[in-house]
């Protein structure tokens, strides 16, 4: 029996990193691999696409109405291809740390017997720009030993992805975290390829897959599916196969080397990115 693969993907807000990994979950369960998504994100919004846009429970909701005698089924929902679905909620807006939620739901996974031996591979979709809190619970507690971090040529991916490597470097040292690489998720942008190629290699890893921008995407998310479920014999559908297999074979873990910014922006003014914020701080 293999070990679990765990995973965290982290990445700048509204980057993508939900469709891509749902859209990558699907390229792997085809692949027949056993795959559980925990949603790491108050929105609730990382496993609609698996399961065709059902509105799951989440594990604090569940909590707050069900209190301690919460039972797996309540918390776990089946998804495209047999993936198992947990989204961890958050607070009532306004009151306590979002992060929390995370804490508590991967706790209770464990409690409850969701990390099965037959599962090849957990992946935890989490918020945010910087890896603070609850949000680093993953790698800080030592559950997803690999990150890969979702961006794109634009300047505020770039600046949210050098932070995540910082708070990866960080937690390295004592939680054996490393980063598997960069996914582009692309938006068009002028060099965008290039950029990122240089990028990677500047931040110590490699750009694992540059997945292309189409907009048979946004349809299969209106229609509540995954590019592979809703055209499987699409370009994209392809693409998100050639993803996974990506994930799959990955065997290159890197402790990053982020940048200091005045580094950062050299390499966006190279590449053509003038748009620098001289008040931005990293």
């Amino acid at each position: 029996m293999g070990q679990i693969r765990q995973i965290a993907i982290y990445g700048k807000g509204g980057i993508g990193k939900s469709t891509t990994t749902q859209n990558l979950t699907a390229g792997l369960v085809e692949l027949g691999k056993k795959v559980m998504v925990v949603g790491c994100d108050p929105k609730a919004d990382s496993t609609r696409l698996l399961l065709g846009g059902l509105a799951q429970k989440t594990v604090l909701d569940t909590l707050r109405e069900e209190g301690d005698g919460v039972v797996l089924s309540r918390i776990l929902k089946e998804g495209y291809g047999g993936t198992r679905c947990v989204e961890s909620g958050g607070p009532e807006p306004g009151v306590g740390c979002a992060g929390r939620g995370i804490i508590t739901s991967i706790g209770l996974l464990e409690n409850l017997g969701a990390y099965t031996e037959d599962l090849d591979y957990v992946f935890y979709d989490v918020l945010g720009d910087v890896v603070c809190g609850g949000f680093a619970m993953p790698i800080r507690e030592g559950k997803a030993k690999e990150i890969y971090i979702v961006a794109s040529g634009e300047m505020m991916a770039l600046y949210a992805a050098n932070n995540i490597a910082k708070g990866i470097k960080r937690y390295a040292k004592t939680g054996g975290v490393r980063i598997g690489g960069i996914i582009c998720n692309s938006r068009n942008v002028d060099r965008e390829l290039d950029l990122l190629r240089a990028f990677s290699k500047e931040l110590g890893t490699k750009l694992l897959y540059f997945v292309p921008r189409d907009n048979i995407v946004q349809h299969a998310e209106i229609n509540r599916k995954t590019v592979i479920e809703y055209r499987p014999d699409s370009n994209q559908a392809n693409e998100y196969r050639s993803l996974a297999q990506a994930i799959i074979d990955n065997q290159d873990f890197t402790i990053p080397t982020p940048m200091e910014q005045e580094r950062l922006e050299e390499i966006l003014l190279e590449f053509g990115l003038m748009n620098i914020k001289d008040d931005y701080k990293i």
